[in-house]
Parts: C-alpha cells; structure tokens; sequence
C-alpha cells in the first residue's frame, strides 16, 4: 500500500472537522449536492481500500497463495507486517458493510412504509393533504409521487401568509426529492462513522434550500423567519413524525432562522472548487490504489509461474 491509500481516511478527517462549517457556507443547493457526493465517494473510496488493505496482508498466508497461484513474496513486498494483520482491516470492512447493509435495509423499509402512507392517504393533485389533527405538524413524505401532509391546527397557528411560506418550504422538498439527499448521506454515514458530520450537514442544507426557495417565492425573508420560529412554537414535542419525512420546523430552528435573517446566501465558487478538488482527489487515490494493487498481483502471479 502506498501513501495515496491514506487520502480516503484524511478526507474523512477533514469532512468531520469541517462538515458543519461547509454546510452552513456554501449555498444551501451547493451544500447540499456537493457533500452528498462527498459523503459518497468518500466513503466508498475508504471501504475499498481498507478492503485491499486486508486482501494485500493476508494473501501471503500459503491456502491463499495456493489458490491464487501468487508468489508470496511479491505480495509481501517490503510491507513488515505479518499476514495475520490482515484480520484487523478485514473485520472493520465487515464491521461496516454490515452496518451499511443494515442502514439500507432501514432506508427501504422506511420508503415503503412513507409509499405506503402516501396511497392510504388518496389523491392529491397538488400533493397536499391536509389532516383533521389538533396537533400542529407539518412534513413532506417522500414516495412515487409523494405527499405534504399539515394538520388543521398547524394551519389555524399561521396567518395566511405564514402558511403559504410553509407550504413554499414543504414544496421545496417535494420538488427537489431532498430526502435521496439526506438518506444517501446517512448510508455512507453508516459506511464510515466518520461522515456522521458531514450527512447532518447535509439534511440542515436541505432544510436550508428549502428555506430559501420560501423566501424566493414570498419575497420577505423576515416572514419567512417568523413562520419558521411560529411553527416551531406551535409543533409539540409529543409527535411521532415518520422517520423518512422532511419537515420544516425539525432541524436546527435557530441557525435556520438566523440565516433568514440575513441577505440571501451568495455564491463561494473558490469553496465549491475546493471540495470538489478534494472529492476528486480522493476517488482518483482509490482508482491509483486499485492500479498499483492490480500490477502487484499481476506480477505476483508471472513469478510464480515462472517458478512453477
């Protein structure tokens, strides 16, 4: 293993120290696209060669070099470590695809289940529904065609104009399918702990761009900003959301409404280019790490032939 091996592993340190700073800086669509695939790649790219890693280490042991017909001394290599440190790296890469495995599982069932609901719930051209309910809630259900689902006593704690920013938001999610986002996040969170930073950056963003197409359309941020506080106020703590919903008062009311109050997000190119670059760098040190391992099986394999 060379030392490109190790950039999958600084890219997950750097996302957990700066996840959160990169959420909140880039605009909420850029943060949100760009972490996502950030989350992704990285984690993707850390499995594979933690992967290799244990592959490399323990192909030297002889039922191993018998079936592979591989001189165990080109594996090796220079690498001082014994084969048996091989176990290490393979019951991590285990430990985590079980985990991600599960958190798949989790995430099927849960977009069943909200398709599901979505049926129960009947036709909705517009995709509202609207529930007898003297609980204030409100929250987007994902699905084929999805639906927003509000409470008559979220609609009767808003004025007019705050529930038309709140069903702005709640549109928002609808329209740009925010859930794929946010639940692709916590499948690579589940993949590498380490992202756990990153994906909760990632479902703030959403909720984030969903705030500010609000604002868009109601052309008042401030009124925004008083509908997200209003409907935070109003939603009890006693709720059972479904767990796949998107919501506009669930996540981190006072950043988002902060945020409202300032100017509209401007672009940061240089920060965008940056984590690019660095998504980039870190899928190519996986690609090169695949590269150099593939060449040292191959002549792994012509040595012993020649042996033979």
């Amino acid at each position: 293993m060379t030392a490109v091996a190790l950039i999958p592993f600084v890219t997950s340190l750097l996302l957990t120290v700066s996840g959160g700073r990169l959420g909140r800086r880039l605009p909420p669509a850029a943060a949100t696209r760009l972490l996502t695939t950030a989350c992704l790649v990285t984690a993707l790219a850390t499995g594979f060669i933690l992967a290799v890693a244990a592959f490399t280490l323990l192909a030297p042991l002889p039922p191993l070099t018998a079936i592979g017909h591989w001189s165990a001394a080109v594996v090796r290599g220079h690498d001082p470590l014994p084969a048996t440190a091989g176990l290490l790296p393979a019951f991590t890469v285990a430990g985590l695809a079980a985990s991600a495995a599960r958190r798949a599982v989790l995430v099927g069932q849960d977009l069943a289940a909200a398709e599901f609901t979505c049926r129960r719930l009947g036709p909705a051209p517009t995709g509202l529904v609207i529930v007898d309910d003297d609980h204030p809630d409100a929250y987007t259900l994902p699905g084929l065609t999805g639906r927003i689902v509000v409470s008559t006593a979220m609609l009767r704690a808003l004025p007019a104009d705050e529930r038309r920013v709140l069903l702005a938001h709640e549109h928002s999610h609808l329209r740009h399918r925010h859930h794929a986002y946010t639940q692709l996040a916590s499948l690579a969170a589940a993949a590498n702990p380490l992202l756990r930073t990153p994906a909760a950056a990632v479902r703030l963003a959403v909720e984030r761009w969903a705030d500010e197409d609000a604002a868009a359309i109601a052309e008042d941020r401030a009124v925004v900003a008083r509908a997200l506080a209003r409907a935070g106020l109003a939603r009890t703590s006693t709720l059972t959301t479904p767990t796949v919903a998107l919501g506009a008062v669930h996540t981190d009311l006072a950043h988002r409404a902060r945020a409202l109050l300032d100017p509209p997000p401007k672009p940061r190119p240089a920060l965008a280019i940056a984590l690019a670059a660095l998504v980039l760098t870190t899928a190519a040190a996986a690609v090169d790490t695949a590269h150099t391992t593939e060449g040292r099986f191959e002549r792994a394999q012509a040595t012993y032939a020649h042996r033979s």
